[in-house]
């Protein structure tokens, strides 16, 4: 049977440093921290501000469906990269889809809501209320 010896008093220090969150993955299918929200209130609307480092904006999605803002992002690469890349020893930085939910309220409308992205951060300006419709004026029928 082989014995490692152990320095400084029992203590390898090659055990303790990869010990360290830095060099554990984080689990394929926890992509809620993918997507770090800062949600602020100025001027009767609320801002989302969303890091989506290293994704491009062609492939960000925002869609209003009953009440709900879902914001998509989606980042793969084509055989093709992977081929000219080489071969991965150890992958960490994301690929794939990640999704996040907001319930913004069913009066809003999709009109209502601007988005902006730069350097890896999308905004979005939510209104606090709904938009008052304009009271529709009784239209008459032309009586001859």
């Amino acid at each position: 049977m082989r014995t490692t010896r152990r320095n400084n008093y029992g203590y390898d220090l090659f055990d303790e440093l990869f010990k360290d969150p830095f060099f554990t993955p984080a689990p394929a299918n926890n992509t809620s921290s993918m997507m770090k929200t800062d949600i602020r209130e100025q001027n009767g609307y609320y801002f989302l501000d969303i890091d989506l480092p290293g994704f491009a904006k062609e492939n960000v999605r925002a869609e209003l469906k009953d009440g709900y803002l879902t914001i998509s992002a989606d980042r793969s690469d084509t055989p093709e990269e992977q081929q000219a890349k080489g071969k991965y020893l150890r992958r960490e930085r994301f690929v794939g889809t990640c999704k996040r939910s907001f319930f913004v309220g069913e009066d809003i409308r999709q009109e209502d809501i601007r988005a902006t992205f730069k350097d890896g951060v999308l905004i979005l300006a939510v209104p606090k209320e709904a938009p008052k419709k304009e009271e529709e004026k009784p239209v008459y029928i032309t009586i001859e």
